[in-house]
């Protein structure tokens, strides 16, 4: 199946760091943030990418090229920068993307998300005639509220003060999306995905899972480091176990 990694933000949490390197590009444990996306994906088997970028992103092109030496092909997107939001996005890359669901990933999360998943995921959404599927999350410190409602496998509208209290969890920025769900968004136009999602989950158009495994929303220089120190030691511990007689 198709993946597109979103790597067209300008990254302001993170100045000064991004004045001069795109946010994808910043490191931890070694390697760039948008690389182990990619490696995890062709680990799994997914080989087709589309890239979008913007702020620096000659950058992005020289590091990553046609991403035949991570094993998969990589087709670029180029917007001008802070234009055209997530949804605007997804909808001038389509004519790259397929007629076929496809998974979009945020590029500056980390997770170890199993994307070998996601084309199961796809066939599913299909067969319930949804629109998209949605990889939700525990809300970290920084977003306690949530964004969306899960009820089983389906996301449903924010409760009222009359219904049951479904789970409020966070979006991970990891979703599969029918080609459907951006026909109306005029290329190279800007266009938010909340709303969008938020009308088709009022229809019962989107399912959703909720996730448990290891997600950092890397946001701000701290949450960075702290991610950078904690995989270097992760990696220290399974170097160690493998010298260990």
């Amino acid at each position: 199946m198709m993946v597109m990694l979103l790597a067209a933000g300008r990254g302001k949490r993170m100045r000064p760091l991004t004045d001069h390197t795109p946010k994808p590009l910043l490191q931890v444990g070694g390697k760039p943030l948008i690389v182990w996306h990619i490696e995890r994906l062709a680990d799994a088997g997914i080989t087709d990418l589309v890239i979008n970028h913007a702020h620096l992103g000659e950058q992005i092109e020289a590091a990553l090229g046609d991403g035949s030496r991570f094993g998969v092909s990589i087709r670029y997107s180029p917007e001008y920068p802070g234009a055209l939001e997530t949804a605007g996005g997804i909808a001038n890359a389509l004519p790259l993307l397929g007629d076929k669901p496809f998974a979009v990933i945020n590029s500056d999360i980390y997770c170890d998300y199993d994307f070998a998943q996601l084309a199961s995921c796809a066939t599913a959404m299909q067969a319930r005639d949804d629109i998209a599927h949605l990889v939700l999350i525990d809300n970290p410190p920084h977003h306690p509220n949530g964004d969306f409602a899960l009820s089983g496998s389906r996301v449903c509208p924010l409760p009222t003060s009359h219904s049951p209290l479904p789970a409020l969890l966070t979006f991970s920025g990891i979703g599969i999306y029918q080609p459907s769900l951006f026909k109306d968004i005029p290329r190279s136009s800007s266009a938010p995905l909340a709303p969008l999602l938020r009308a088709h989950i009022a229809l019962g158009k989107v399912s959703g899972e909720h996730y448990r495994g290891l997600w950092v929303d890397v946001g701000t220089p701290q949450r960075l480091a702290e991610l950078d120190n904690r995989l270097d030691s992760l990696q220290n511990m399974l170097h160690s176990s493998h010298n260990t007689p």
